[in-house]
This record gives structure tokens, sequence and C-alpha cells, in this order.
């Protein structure tokens, strides 16, 4: 009786440390850190990190690709393709009070952000779509409105792909760079 009593016991142990190891994190496999890591930028700049409250404009949530020494716009980014613009899923916008670009107003909402890469410029893509991976499932039908930007040099080369914004008297430009591409997409608002 000792004998059966002492192998439940040691049976009860076994599933015990069985259940705590299944609990355990170091059984979850995280994912390991994206090479096209995401990232947010905000107008104002400082919406996120000034001790006052600011109410922000505009919010761009976008991957990050690198350069790796590879010749991107016109190559790894084809000419007169539907991109991204970054990496992973498709680059979000959303504006949080309507606004104007191109001459055509954008509601206030959440959208998707793309871009068709030329040469000699750029058509900015506004598409309803949202929470795709890439362009891979772009619709067209679901487009908000298309410009065209005109494609401008750097000084010297943008190792990951970049979105900031600069504030101007009509609202702000939203500027991308990659490599030694800058674009420029004016965005119009009440201030």
């Amino acid at each position: 009786m000792k004998k059966v009593c002492l192998l439940m016991l040691l049976l009860i142990g076994a599933f015990v440390v069985q259940a705590q190891n299944a609990s355990d994190n170091s059984a979850i496999n995280f994912p390991k850190v994206d090479a096209s890591p995401l990232d947010v930028i905000y107008f104002p700049l400082n919406t996120t990190k000034a001790k006052e409250p600011v109410d922000p404009v505009i919010r761009v949530l976008y991957s990050r690709p690198q350069k790796k020494g590879r010749e991107i716009f016109g190559v790894l980014e084809q000419f007169e393709k539907v991109w991204r613009l970054g990496a992973n899923e498709s680059t979000e916008v959303q504006f949080f009070k309507t606004v104007t670009i191109g001459g055509k107003k954008v509601k206030a909402g959440r959208y998707s952000m793309f871009a068709i890469p030329s040469k000699d410029k750029w058509t900015v893509i506004i598409n309803k779509q949202t929470d795709k991976w890439g362009a891979f499932s772009y619709d067209e039908k679901k487009d908000v409105l298309r410009t065209d930007i005109p494609v401008g040099k750097t000084d010297k080369p943008v190792e990951a792909f970049s979105i900031t914004f600069v504030e101007t008297a009509e609202g702000a430009n939203l500027v991308m760079a990659w490599d030694n591409t800058q674009t420029v997409l004016p965005i119009g608002f009440k201030k």
C-alpha cells in the first residue's frame, strides 16, 4: 500500500511539474524581431511626447525596409507597379479631421496608402481597404483619391524607408525618402 501511495504521489507531482512547464513563458515561441520594423509618425510630431495634451491631425503606421546595398526604385520596387509604401502590411494613414490632398477633400478616417513610383513622379493613392498584407490584394475600386507628386533626390542615401512631416502654412507636408529618392505630399487642413 505504501508503494502504491508513493507511486501515486510521484505521478501527481509529475503532472504538476508538466502543467507548470506548459504555462511557463519559455514554452511560448515569440516571433523574432521583424527585418522591417513597424513605425508610427504623427502630425504634429510632438503628439505623443508633449507634456500637455496635443490633438493629432494625422497618424501614419508603416514598416521600414532597409536598403542593404540594393538598388531600390526601378529594381526592388518596380516602376509603374503599386507599392505598399514600406514593407509587410500596407501603410495605414489616419486623418483625425477632414484634409485636402491634390485638391480633393478626404474625410476623417482610417485608410491605406500606396504609391506607384516612376522615374519622375509618384502617384500616391489613398484607399478605403485596410488591414491587408502588402499590395497583393489592392483594389483600385476602393480608391478615395490618386494624386501625382514629383520625385526629388536626397543629399545622401537614406538606409531605411522613412516618413516624416514638415509643417506648412496650409497644413503639413508628408515627406517620404528611401535610398536617394525623396517625395513630398502636401496635405491641407484648417489649423
